[in-house]
């Protein structure tokens, strides 16, 4: 049953961890651990290659790519992460959608905060352009960090004068990096991966002592979404991140935007990625999947 399959992935994430904060080498192993125990489809082959100077794993589906590529940008908290531990996310999508996919290696804080990663994937998108393909073939999709990213990758693509994609698809973005949300509170202790102390700890990484007050790093405060592509937002009930999703899809719909903002009951931080045992993953996927062939139809 679906409440015993969430019972179970929410013990699995609240498993004890070491006391105190981690070193970036203890984040970045224990989320490697974690996403290793995910489900990844075989009906998928994946690449190593390099999409706008930095490393990229491109995947694709077994019988033959349909016409349509998403660009997708890992999650990690802007710290950690890469497109291996996003493999079950964007195998997903390429096995529900027919499309293929680029998912960019873009450099971490805080070896490189703000805006190495997002100049990354900005570089990423241009390259995919200068390949020649047309820019109402290609999605922008992305969790957590990268849900973040695959906004302000669109607003820094605006911002250089380059058209933007077809369709945004977000699992549980990150959209505030001044953590301002009444999420992060009234959420404490129901989320079971974060806690406001711990974005904080990761963001500051990330921020380097930037101002957050700034669109490229908090769009659902900041952000001008007029033009913006249709747009997707996916997000769990059990996140202190819920209303980093609710006021984005409110600054969109205000802007003009085709929003969707698609909230599943007692779901937890990027619970997508529980495809294969978890009802509400999969079912989140198709919608997800739907969404992006219909704004990427076949010719």
């Amino acid at each position: 049953m679906s409440k015993e399959q969430l019972a179970k992935a929410e013990a699995m994430l609240r498993q004890p961890r070491p006391e105190g904060q981690r070193s970036v080498e203890e984040l970045r192993a224990g989320f490697r651990a974690l996403m290793d125990t995910m489900i990844v489809p075989d009906d998928v082959r994946t690449t190593q290659t390099t999409l706008g100077g930095r490393p990229a794993l491109h995947v694709t589906p077994d019988n033959g790519a349909r016409p349509g590529t998403i660009l997708y940008f890992h999650g990690g908290g802007f710290v950690f992460g890469s497109p291996e531990t996003a493999l079950s996310l964007t195998a997903q999508l390429v096995s529900k959608t027919g499309f293929d996919s680029y998912s960019v290696d873009y450099r971490l804080a805080p070896e490189h905060p703000f805006p190495a990663g997002l100049e990354d994937n900005l570089s990423a998108y241009s390259a995919l352009l200068d390949s020649g393909l047309d820019p109402s073939a290609i999605a922008f999709a992305g969790d957590s960090a990268g849900g973040g990213y695959s906004v302000t990758t669109a607003l820094a693509a605006r911002d250089a004068g380059l058209p933007l994609p077809a369709v945004i698809v977000t699992f549980s973005p990150g959209l505030d990096a001044t953590r301002t949300g009444e999420s992060m509170t009234t959420k404490d202790g129901i989320d079971p991966i974060f806690t406001r102390e711990a974005v904080m700890h990761t963001g500051a990484m990330y921020l380097a002592g930037q101002d957050p007050e700034q669109p490229l790093l908090s769009p659902a405060l900041f952000a001008d979404l007029t033009g913006f592509p249709p747009l997707l937002i996916q997000v769990g009930t059990n996140e202190i991140l819920l209303d980093d999703s609710t006021r984005l899809a409110a600054r969109a719909r205000d802007a003009g935007v085709n929003v969707i903002l698609d909230i599943t009951a007692d779901a937890p931080h990027v619970f997508q990625a529980f495809a294969g045992t978890l009802d509400e993953a999969d079912q989140a996927l198709d919608r997800a999947a739907l969404f992006l062939t219909q704004h990427i139809p076949t010719p």
